[in-house]
């Protein structure tokens, strides 16, 4: 083995997801687009049937464990994922003699921007590369699907691990979680004079504490109770009627909206136009998914509202929701004072002080060395 094939450095990125939220594991549509943030892995192959796992960010706290034992693996937090994605290579037949990995996080963690996601495809993209294994980049989604719901626990889609995997530059991604195909569509709010304001509230953003799942059994429960496959089958809101129940009402009908606003957006920028012209979509899918998916938080409503009432064209909370950030569409000049105005509500509230980043359609994985 040369030099080269026994190491190298391998980059994934976070995301934002301009439109389509808790659509993925429904069949649905989404239209994320890559973060300039990413994930780094450094993967050096050893013959000794360990893999070892360090972070820049947790100095000191190496993990070590035999990887024929990795599915009794008690190890917890973040090593669980880059474990499960070895473990999940291993599950599917790849014979892997011993791997360390060495991790550095630039997407912000608990911020709703998809670092697990980045994490697992920064590992997984590596695994295939150091070891030369015949696994295209849709098998590299479902391994990182895998891993976070398998091993982690955590019943997410596969919208994250598409969106750090495919996404280029210049670009957000179509993705049709029905069909499987995925398309690129033309995104330059910069062109326009406008960005994509990410406002990090610093509420501690977490899917496996049930909440998550318990959304997606709702949704389960709504397309069985509807006699249809997944909730993407369905496209007038009218249908959730037929629902006894208020609260599976409400999750149906969110996705079945949500769904029509992702196929809007795509047609607007795949027609040229402006994209202060998607704002307005962004702003209802914030209420579809605080008033009827019950996934926002006080801090995410003080920060779109906030950001609204500065002068944004749209805003939303990205992500799975429970905490997290927000995004805006907002003109580059206002950038500043939408986010003092941020500041002040937050101040005025009590919350913790925001973060902000400025999001611009970014490449996906690769290897840099």
């Amino acid at each position: 083995m040369n030099p080269r094939a026994q190491q190298g450095v391998w980059v994934a990125p976070g995301r934002v997801n301009i439109i389509g939220e808790h659509t993925d594991y429904n069949g649905g549509y989404a239209l994320p687009i890559a973060l300039p943030q990413v994930v780094t892995c450094r993967a050096t192959v050893t013959d000794d049937g360990f893999v070892r796992v360090g972070s820049a960010q947790h100095a000191g706290e190496t993990v070590c464990e035999p990887i024929d034992d990795l599915a009794e693996s008690a190890v917890r937090g973040w090593a669980r994922y880059p474990l499960g994605v070895v473990h999940e290579f291993r599950r599917r037949g790849h014979d892997l003699p011993g791997v360390v990995l060495e991790i550095d996080g630039a997407v912000p963690v608990g911020a709703g921007l998809s670092s697990s996601a980045a994490l697992e495809c920064a590992v997984a993209l590596a695994l295939r590369d150091l070891f030369g294994l015949d696994v295209d980049r849709t098998e590299l989604i479902d391994i990182g699907r895998a891993a976070e719901n398998s091993y982690v626990g955590a019943a997410t889609g596969t919208l994250d691990q598409s969106a750090a995997l495919l996404c280029t530059a210049g670009h957000a991604l179509f993705l049709d979680f029905a069909s499987g195909a995925s398309a690129q569509v033309p995104f330059d709010p910069a062109g326009a004079g406008l960005r994509l304001l990410v406002a990090d509230t610093g509420s501690p953003h977490r899917l496996a504490d049930g909440e998550y799942g318990r959304r997606r059994s709702e949704c389960e429960a709504a397309a069985r109770e509807l006699g249809v496959a997944s909730l993407r089958m369905l496209t007038d809101p009218d249908q959730v009627r037929r629902l006894a129940d208020p609260v599976l009402r409400r999750r149906a009908r969110h996705v079945i909206t949500e769904n029509a606003r992702v196929l809007t957006v795509v047609e607007l920028l795949r027609a040229g136009r402006d994209p202060r012209a998607i704002g307005p979509l962004l702003t209802a899918a914030h209420g579809s998914l605080r008033d009827d998916f019950d996934v926002s938080t006080p801090e995410l409503d003080a920060a779109v509202a906030a950001a609204l009432d500065a002068g944004a064209h749209g805003a939303r909370l990205v992500g799975g929701g429970f905490g997290g950030s927000i995004i805006a569409l907002v003109k580059a000049v206002d950038t500043e004072s939408i986010e003092a105005a941020i500041r002040r509500r937050f101040s005025s509230a009590g919350f913790a002080e925001p973060r902000f980043f400025h999001a611009a359609p970014s490449a996906g994985a690769r290897r840099i060395s």
